[in-house]
């Protein structure tokens, strides 16, 4: 298996005031020409929006949006009538398709939210837009990689329209969680907090690592780590 590690302090930034955010990938103003996404993986955004503020209204198309909380509630509304709010524990599912508007806002007036915002392109264009949320417990990610998004919606999965398994895993010290990768498919892990080690080498809060090639990931739990593995066609 190979592998290749995009560090934390590689990632593009961009701090608005109301939004302090960092981008593993190209978004917006930056460009990074090596960093354009990984297989069907377009936007990992470790964004923290200040009390009060958020993303107005606008609009997307043809992309499978992911929201993830890691403090905080964000607040959702779009125009096929969702109204949500999103805190720890809950994943989120835009469905982009042939177009709709949404909003996303601190749902607090005193606390910041911090999250990430994920998107993955399609397998095709033109799906009607769609909206899915579901709850796991920490109970349900501790000292494993629990399935908490595919393509068939199975083990109690949110559905997206592409060939990904998204995984959430909390790793206390010491806890090991493995995932088999297979020969023709590849791999993106997130560190959204704390720490792991994986082949020997410790990843810190906001690091990425790209696998190929068929073999098994070891995650193993440094400092009280809460990961995303992207299981990618």
């Amino acid at each position: 298996m190979q592998t290749a590690l995009r560090r934390a302090s590689d990632r593009g930034h961009a701090d608005h005031g109301w939004l302090n955010s960092y981008h593993t990938f190209s978004f917006a103003d930056y460009y990074d020409p090596e960093a354009m996404g990984f297989r069907a993986l377009r936007v990992i955004n470790e964004d923290r929006v200040a009390p009060g503020g958020g993303f107005p209204r606008h609009g997307h198309r043809d992309m499978e949006i992911i929201s993830y909380v890691l403090e905080g509630a964000l607040a959702h509304q779009d125009t096929t009538g969702t109204s949500s709010v999103i805190r720890p524990g809950d994943v989120q599912r835009m469905s982009a398709g042939t177009g709709v508007q949404h909003s996303e806002m601190n749902a607090s007036k005193t606390e910041p939210v911090h999250f990430l915002q994920i998107w993955l392109i399609p397998d095709r264009r033109g799906h009607a837009p769609g909206y899915e949320q579901k709850t796991f417990t920490p109970e349900e990610r501790r000292g494993r990689l629990r399935l908490v998004a595919s393509p068939d919606g199975r083990d109690g999965s949110i559905t997206i329209h592409q060939d990904v398994a998204l995984y959430a895993g909390l790793l206390d010290n010491g806890e090991r969680a493995t995932h088999m990768v297979a020969a023709d498919r590849y791999a993106w892990v997130q560190v959204a907090r704390g720490s792991v080690q994986i082949d020997g080498e410790t990843l810190v809060a906001g690091d990425g690592l790209a696998a190929k090639g068929g073999g098994e990931l070891e995650l193993t739990g440094v400092d009280d780590a809460e990961v995303l593995l992207f299981d990618l066609a």
